[in-house]
């Protein structure tokens, strides 16, 4: 099989870099800019925390509505890892899930009914993950009063893990399990939390991506990351570490720009303001590397 070395692939975040922290969608803008990079020939990969009937409904459909190009294939890369999938103009193909990576079924059953009980005024249990357990930040409430409630949430669901007997990490705090095992993960975000195998991870999810394009044949000579957070490095860290030639974006730096030994980019290497984060900073650098592209 003769391989296919194009200047750059992307590995995407989607909550913040690709859809609104605050709707939930895709601006038309960024479809197109998807889009108009798979035409030049550059790979799209999302590696993301969100659900694989997320990325069908709110990334994929809006993809293929606007004109996906009739031979690409895009990548889906889901849960961190646990789940992933492609799609085409034609639709997805099969969902494949990694069912050793999934938290046990009767503590998934009770974080649904702790969210029903005492904080669905706040957030909901996201019915659609296969593999993690996770909830969200109602649309319609303020983000602080979500914060807010998510600490105590978090709290409760350790709790939870240890009547579980689940070993947890949160942040930097451990909460082994009666045997010492920590086997999972309390992940908070500013608008979830996920409970998750410690297996999974935005690393996990880059290997999957280099894997899925190797069985295309597709060899990128560069890689572009972009996230939102500090746990999104972890993709250009792997990536890093294998030998592959990468760049980060993070849209959202308030939290500090950490020393690394590739470059980290932010809005203010395109010339922005340091107003211009989330989907819009995401937008900028997918039309900037179009521009480069296209030269």
């Amino acid at each position: 099989m003769s391989l296919d070395t194009p200047p750059l692939a992307l590995l995407l975040d989607v909550d913040g870099p690709i859809a609104s922290p605050i709707t939930r969608k895709v601006a038309p803008g960024i479809i197109a800019s998807l889009n108009a990079l798979l035409r030049v020939g550059i790979p799209v990969v999302f590696n993301t925390g969100r659900s694989d009937a997320f990325i069908l409904e709110q990334v994929m459909a809006p993809m293929i509505a606007a004109g996906i190009p009739a031979r690409s294939v895009v990548h889906a890369v889901c849960e961190k890892g646990a789940v992933w999938f492609s799609f085409t103009a034609n639709g997805p193909g099969t969902i494949h899930v990694d069912r050793d990576l999934a938290m046990p079924t009767s503590f998934a059953d009770d974080v649904r009914s702790l969210v029903g009980e005492s904080y669905a005024d706040h957030m909901f249990f996201d019915e659609t993950k296969r593999a993690m357990v996770s909830v969200e930040q109602l649309v319609a409430v303020d983000n602080d009063d979500y914060l807010t409630q998510q600490k105590l949430f978090d709290s409760d669901v350790l709790a939870l893990m240890s009547r579980h007997g689940l070993g947890a990490v949160r942040l930097e705090h451990r909460y082994p399990a009666p045997d010492g095992d920590i086997n999972y993960r309390v992940d908070p975000s500013i608008i979830s939390t996920d409970i998750e195998s410690v297996r999974l991870g935005k690393d996990l999810g880059a290997s999957r991506a280099v894997e899925l394009l190797c069985a295309e044949g597709i060899v990128p000579a560069a890689w572009r990351t972009v996230g939102d957070s500090r746990t999104d490095y972890a993709m250009a860290d792997w990536l890093h570490h294998q030998g592959h030639e990468v760049k980060h974006v993070d849209v959202r730096p308030k939290d500090g720009v950490p020393t690394k030994p590739y470059q980290v980019l932010t809005a203010a290497d395109l010339g922005l303001g340091a107003d211009i984060i989330h989907d819009h900073a995401g937008a900028s650098f997918l039309q900037a590397w179009l521009d480069a592209v296209r030269g």
